[in-house]
């Protein structure tokens, strides 16, 4: 196969965490990746190279359309399509409703939903082009409940669903399908920023997990694997798949739900 006939992804927050994890599934799974992120992925590309995989890099801020505009270019000079685009780049703000700043919410909605907007409109149009893709947008069980001291986050991960929804309905009839996942707590370098703040401890989220346990990047990655696949999920097309070990599903009160345990 040649390198322009490669199935081809973009990931987007691949320096670290889920995506890095993501971005070497794939990679393993013979995808060629493009790896986004603020900061050059260094890690990531050393590992994914040094397996024998296929991976570059293209750097810059996703809540700006001209980053966005560069990603998109240099995936598609590199590869000539994009078969796969994971929307996972991501950023948290914990403080009250009224103690949250109106630059604290624009900067927490552009990150986690203008800029996946933005790379769904580019992308999307080169899929829909060609009549086949998938999307995969990394929202959280924060865009299904409300957690506390999180307006900012919470709506974004709220309105990143809403968009999901959207974009299947337009374009799963001319071949491109869009699903959102929504992990549960995952323990990943924002987890450790935010714990750091002394916000919440391990115990606050395991006690409310009927698994008992966080969510890892291999949970997150492989479900992504699975939306990304058509000969998996080659007819999903506008879920919402909740990786959270039943956090989601579960009604209980605490004392209940430990009782089981």
């Amino acid at each position: 196969m040649s390198t322009n006939e490669r199935l081809a992804a973009i990931v987007t927050g691949a320096a670290q965490g889920i995506g890095r994890r993501t971005a070497t599934l794939l990679g393993e799974r013979g995808y060629a990746v493009v790896l986004n992120d603020v900061r050059e992925p260094v890690d990531t590309l050393e590992e994914m190279r040094g397996q024998g995989m296929s991976a570059i890099s293209a750097t810059g801020d996703i809540s700006s359309e001209d980053a966005v505009q560069r990603v998109c270019r240099t995936a598609l000079d590199a590869f000539a399509r994009v078969d796969v685009l994971v929307n996972n780049a991501g950023i948290s703000h914990i403080a009250p409703a009224e103690a949250t700043t109106l630059a604290d919410w624009e900067r927490v909605l552009a990150v986690n939903l203008t800029g996946p907007f933005l790379l769904c409109r580019e992308i999307g149009r080169h899929m829909l082009e060609r009549g086949q893709g998938s999307i995969v947008n990394i929202a959280s069980v924060a865009g299904l409940l409300g957690v506390a001291d999180r307006s900012a986050y919470n709506a974004s991960k709220h309105g990143l669903i809403g968009l999901t929804r959207t974009l299947a309905a337009e374009w799963g009839g001319r071949g491109v399908r869009c699903n959102a996942i929504c992990p549960g707590w995952v323990k990943t370098e924002m987890d450790a920023v935010d714990q750091a703040a002394g916000t919440y401890a391990d115990a606050d989220i395991t006690g409310r997990i009927p698994m008992n346990r966080f969510a890892s990047p291999e949970d997150i990655a492989q479900a992504v694997a699975f939306l990304a696949d058509p000969a998996l999920s080659g007819f999903v097309n506008g879920h919402t798949l909740s990786v959270d070990g039943g956090w989601y599903g579960d009604g209980s009160w605490e004392s209940l739900r430990l009782s089981k345990r």
